[in-house]
Formats: structure tokens, sequence, C-alpha cells
């Protein structure tokens, strides 16, 4: 398996942590997103998407979703289990690990991307241009503004996310926490527990991956 990376960029390190926990070493290219690779004729013949990361399978088949990759690792390397060992599991898992994306990651998201001077006509992924609208950025911090009390409230005392189980919505979220630091968001004073969750999380051998 190869998986097309990107170091800097937050969505493939979230496949890389993935992979880190499950034990495997993948091979890695690395997609320059910065001078804009991702859009070049090689790329797109892997990805049409122009996206990463994209895990390409030895028998040639590319799988270009976060969610979609990490539910076939999961599949193929069932231990340890990181969406869920049983049907409850894997539903309160993917539940919470969209809510992650939609309220954290794409609130985040809309804030660079729409602001940003370095992401003018790149306002959305993909190959298609779009304009950047200023009133997304601003929406996008309010929405984010949420985020943290949502994991705060979701944390409680537990050790992670979902109880005593590390799993793919811890992953989401602590680089989520991450990215935030790119448009000058950090945890509040007022969620300690997400602070200390944060903490071990970035302990783990798979925040280096």
């Amino acid at each position: 398996m190869i998986l097309y990376d990107c170091k800097l960029a937050p969505s493939p390190r979230r496949a890389r942590m993935f992979a880190a926990e499950k034990g495997l070493d993948l091979e890695t290219i690395e997609v320059d997103l910065g001078s804009g690779e991702q859009l070049s004729e090689l790329f797109t013949q892997v990805n049409p998407r122009c996206t990463v990361p994209a895990l390409k399978l030895d028998d040639g088949t590319v799988i270009a979703e976060n969610i979609a990759i990490a539910d076939y690792l999961e599949s193929v390397h069932p231990e340890p289990p990181l969406i869920g060992s049983n049907p409850l599991q894997r539903a309160l898992t993917l539940e919470l690990n969209a809510r992650i994306e939609m309220e954290g990651l794409v609130a985040l998201a809309e804030i660079l991307r729409n602001s940003s001077p370095g992401m003018k006509d790149r306002a959305l992924p993909g190959p298609h241009n779009y304009a950047q609208i200023p009133e997304l950025a601003a929406r996008g911090r309010a929405r984010f503004q949420n985020f943290f009390p949502m994991l705060e409230q979701q944390l409680g005392s537990q050790e992670f996310l979902l109880g005593d189980r590390f799993s793919m919505a811890d992953i989401t979220a602590f680089v989520v926490t991450e990215f935030a630091t790119w448009v000058k968001e950090s945890i509040p004073s007022h969620c300690p527990s997400v602070q200390a969750w944060h903490q071990r999380i970035k302990a783990r051998p798979s925040a280096e991956a």
C-alpha cells in the first residue's frame, strides 16, 4: 500500500495517525500542496478529486476519503479496534467523528480557506477554483467557538472521548485541535478536561506520525 501524503496538512495526518495506531508502516509519497502538485496531471491520475490522503492498494485501487481509508484499514487490520469492536461502538464512533469533522474541521477550513491570501480562488479543495467568501471565514470562527466546549462536555472525567477506549474520534479531534493553531485558536482555560486529554494524546507515539 502507498499513502499519498502531505506532512503539513491536517487531513493526511489523520490517516498517518490511524495507520500508526494499527502498527502499520505505510510507504508514503509526498504531495506538495503548497506548489499545487495535487492539481498536476500526474497526481490527478491517482486521485481525480485532487485531495490527500489517498491510499493506493496493491491492486491499484485508490481510496481517497479519510473515513473510507480508516474503514478499510480497520477491516484488514482489526486490532487494535479504532472504530469499534461491535455494532454499537462503531455507530457511536462514526457519529462522534462526523460531529468533530463538521463542527471542528469544516469550521476551521472555512476560516483558513476564506481568509488566507495564499488560497485566493481556492476556497474549496478539489479540481475546481472557487472564490473566497469573507463572510464564511467569520461564520467559521463563530462556529468554532462552540467546538472545545462540545469536547469538554463529551469528555467529562473520561480518559478518551468515548470512555476508556481510544478511537478514530480522538484522532480526528486531536488533529483538529492542532490545526486550530493555524488560525490562532487554542483550547480555552474553561475546558480543562480537553487540555488534559490533548496532552495525553500528544504523548502517544502516533502523534509524531
